[in-house]
């Protein structure tokens, strides 16, 4: 069956519906969704860092859920993964060309957070009560 142009962009905007659970857009909100994920990138966007590095800027991230984190985003291509070979041999972290174009994204919600914390803050004390 031929279908028409429009049945065709309505078939391919069905096809990337984010509400679908097996919507390959869903699987990338759900790892940029995490609460590990936002907090490695952004200080990515600074430069190149060593998991030593990023473990001493993230409070309460484990070396585990670091490696987990860097992974996916690795794997997703946001971050490039590149080993130097120094004495001692070390590796770096850093964003990928995809990974630099959600920043301006998450410096606006990490932006958004600061101005707005208090507001939630109190909303949540409101309904602890």
């Amino acid at each position: 069956m031929t279908l028409t142009a429009e049945q065709q962009r309505a078939a391919a905007k069905d096809a990337y519906a984010s509400y679908l659970a097996e919507c390959p857009s869903r699987q990338v909100l759900d790892i940029l969704g995490a609460k590990w994920a936002t907090l490695v990138l952004l200080p990515l966007a600074e430069g190149p860092k060593r998991h030593s590095q990023l473990r001493a800027r993230i409070a309460g991230a484990s070396q585990k859920m670091l490696t987990e984190t860097l992974r996916l985003l690795e794997r997703d291509g946001f971050v490039a993964r590149e080993v130097k070979q120094v004495f001692p041999a070390h590796v770096e972290y850093s964003l990928t060309p995809l990974g630099e174009s959600l920043m301006p994204i998450l410096w606006h919600m990490k932006d958004w957070a600061e101005v707005n914390m208090a507001e939630v803050e109190a909303n949540r004390r409101a309904a602890a009560r």
